[in-house]
C-alpha cells in the first residue's frame, strides 16, 4: 500500500466489503472502523492510510470529510457510497475505489474484529484511557476540546492503548479478557 487515499475512497471500499459480508454500518460506525483501519494502517507501514485528518468528536474521532460525505443518513444504515464533485461541470461523479488487495484484506480484517460491534461500543473502544482520542481530549482539558485534530503521529504512539472486552465467556485455553486491539 502505497501513499494516502481519498478518505471517502476508503470509506465507499469499507461500506462494500461491509454490503459482502452482511453487516449494516452507520456514519458512526463508519468512523471508528475507518479510525481503526487507518490506525492499523499507520502501525504496520509507518505512513498514514487517508489523507487529512482525524479531529476529537464528542463520540471519538472523526474524518471531516467523511462525515459530511454520509452525514445525510443520519443515523440509519448508509445505503449510498461517497462521491466528488467535478470542479469544472459541479456534476457528481463515483470515486474510484483502490484495488490494492493487501488494501482490502485490511478492510477485512477490521471488519470481521470489530465490524459487527454496536456503535456504542466502537465508541467505548475508541474512548480507550490514553487512548489518541483521550489524550487530545485530556490534554486540552476542558468541554470544548472536541474538534481537535488528533495527529498522526498521537495515533502512531498512543494506538496501542485501544484494547478489546467483548464481554463474552471464554473457551477453554483463551484469555478471559482484554485482548490488545493490534
Amino acid at each position: 500500500m502505497n501513499g494516502e487515499y481519498d478518505p471517502r475512497a476508503i470509506a465507499n471500499l469499507m461500506l462494500d466489503e461491509a454490503d459482502r459480508v452482511g453487516i449494516e454500518l452507520t456514519n458512526l460506525a463508519l468512523q471508528k472502523l475507518l479510525y481503526f483501519a487507518h490506525g492499523l494502517h499507520l502501525i504496520q507501514t509507518k505512513s498514514p492510510l487517508v489523507s487529512g485528518y482525524f479531529e476529537a468528536w464528542q463520540y471519538g474521532p472523526v474524518h471531516p470529510s467523511v462525515y459530511r460525505a454520509f452525514k445525510e443518513a443520519g443515523s440509519t444504515a448508509i445505503k449510498f457510497r461517497a462521491k466528488r464533485q467535478d470542479p469544472l461541470t459541479g456534476q457528481q461523479r463515483d470515486i474510484q475505489l483502490p484495488s490494492d488487495p493487501t488494501l482490502l484484506a485490511l478492510m477485512q480484517r477490521v471488519l470481521n474484529s470489530y465490524g459487527r460491534m454496536s456503535p456504542g461500543r466502537l465508541v467505548d473502544l475508541s474512548h480507550a484511557k490514553d487512548s489518541p482520542w483521550a489524550y487530545v481530549v485530556d490534554k486540552a482539558r476542558t468541554d470544548v476540546a472536541f474538534g481537535l485534530r488528533i495527529p498522526d503521529i498521537v495515533i502512531l504512539d498512543r494506538f496501542r492503548h485501544h484494547k478489546v472486552s467483548i464481554g463474552l465467556e471464554p473457551r477453554s485455553g483463551e484469555p478471559s479478557d482484554d485482548t490488545p486491539f493490534t
